[in-house]
């Protein structure tokens, strides 16, 4: 097994070499390969494809409605049992091309889309984003073992590329201390279940503003977790920021 050391190094040179390719050569959409006018973006196919959330949805969740007209309204689960974050947004649904993309980021290792797609966040969260006033972007870890297996986590790199003005990015400030089993499958109350426990802090906060980042939220067990130990150790609000936001209505 490689040590993550080498395997990062290893990421980080296969990202150059692709980009030292593109030079001298036509470029091509990063998902379908079609030709473009400038590199390292992605069609306007590609991009038509990577549908926002719209209304209606949460405004707590962002959970998109399977009704197509009427205003945001908070969905059954957050009006239950409200979540510890402020808010959560997504660059949009998790569907069609941006699973795609996601996917190929995720399980194939396909580094250079990390930079495109945190270009999209930025660009549809920005208002959100300044509004929110954070101090600290902090990605959702992954357990060690699954980290050793996969050689990266997604949304920490997603959380580099994004380089929002003055934010650091405090990688091991949340640690994932249990693994779980998978979550697909689990209704949301297993899901929370699931978790519990699962996550620890390194370091004690005082009243920092935190921005949670992850690739996709589906019931926002993650999050849910996630931020009530953020908020335990000394946090002063959590707001949530991931790339897709998946339809529990199908």
């Amino acid at each position: 097994m490689l040590q993550l050391p080498l395997q990062r190094f290893l990421a980080c040179l296969r990202r150059e070499s692709l980009g030292l390719l593109e030079i001298g050569l036509p470029s091509v959409c990063l998902l379908c390969r079609q030709s473009l006018t400038r590199p390292g973006t992605f069609c306007s196919t590609c991009l038509h494809e990577m549908r926002p959330v719209t209304s209606p949805r949460c405004p707590r969740c962002d959970l998109p409605f399977a009704a197509l007209d009427g205003s945001d309204h908070l969905c059954q689960p957050c009006t239950l049992l409200p979540p510890p974050f402020l808010w959560a947004r997504s660059a949009g649904l998790y569907q069609d091309s941006l699973r795609r993309a996601v996917q190929r980021l995720k399980f194939q290792g396909d580094f250079n889309l990390d930079r495109p797609l945190a270009g999209l966040m930025r660009s549809v969260l920005q208002q959100s984003l300044e509004a929110y006033e954070a101090d600290l972007l902090v990605p959702v870890p992954l357990f060690r073992r699954r980290l050793r297996r996969r050689g990266f986590n997604q949304a920490l790199l997603l959380a580099r590329a994004l380089r929002l003005e003055g934010l650091p990015v405090a990688a091991r400030l949340l640690r994932r201390v249990r693994d779980t089993a998978p979550q697909s499958g689990l209704k949301a109350i297993q899901r929370r279940q699931n978790l519990r426990g699962a996550f620890e802090m390194e370091r004690s906060l005082r009243g920092e503003r935190v921005l949670l980042l992850d690739d996709v939220m589906t019931t926002g067990a993650t999050a849910r977790e996630c931020s009530r130990v953020l908020l335990a150790g000394g946090a002063g609000a959590v707001a949530v920021a991931v790339l897709a936001r998946a339809s529990l209505h199908g």
